[in-house]
């Protein structure tokens, strides 16, 4: 395989997931459902270790990659919702650390001593990704279970958007 068509995998992969999401939104199908997350969550892992592994580092990639797992992971909990297996206070669970990253994201381009700070994944953030993802499945496999999982999920979340703050914080000062 051609070293362009290799480098550019990572962003196929990446964008594959909105499409995924589509396909999530538009079956009731609990199995269908839960095989697109298992391939959305599949494909999330490997569109970095790829890109990595070729170096096919890019900013266009580092950009859509997690707009692609906010798209995917936004559709399928909406869809949840919608179809009544998430109550709205579940539903705010699962979107909570999402939602005081975009926050953040806008009161860091607002604030000048802050323009200037790079925005990179941390560990944290993965962590939250794959509770959300444990959370769906679960939520298609086994509500019973649900809240459990929603309540390390939220431990998880609050952690995690203190880390971002936390480091957002430590970077300004760079």
């Amino acid at each position: 395989m051609s070293r362009p068509i290799l480098q550019a995998i990572p962003n196929i992969l990446s964008i594959s997931r909105i499409a995924l999401a589509a396909g999530f939104v538009a079956t009731e199908s609990s199995g269908v459902r839960l095989g697109l997350l298992g391939i959305a969550g599949l494909t999330d892992m490997l569109d970095g270790f790829l890109a990595r592994r070729v170096n096919a580092m890019t900013r266009w990639g580092a950009l859509i990659d997690p707009v692609a797992d906010r798209f995917f992971a936004l559709a399928a909990i909406a869809a949840l919702l919608f179809d009544g297996l998430l109550t709205v206070p579940q539903y705010f669970v699962l979107i909570m650390r999402d939602l005081a990253t975009a926050v953040g994201f806008l009161v860091a381009r607002a604030l000048p001593m802050l323009r200037t700070v790079t925005f990179k994944a941390r560990w944290g953030g993965k962590g939250v990704t794959v509770l959300q993802f444990l959370a769906l499945a679960t939520a298609l496999v086994y509500r019973q279970a649900l809240d459990p999982v929603l309540v390390i999920l939220f431990v998880a979340s609050v952690l995690s958007i203190g880390d971002y703050t936390l480091a957002l914080w430590r970077a300004r000062r760079a």
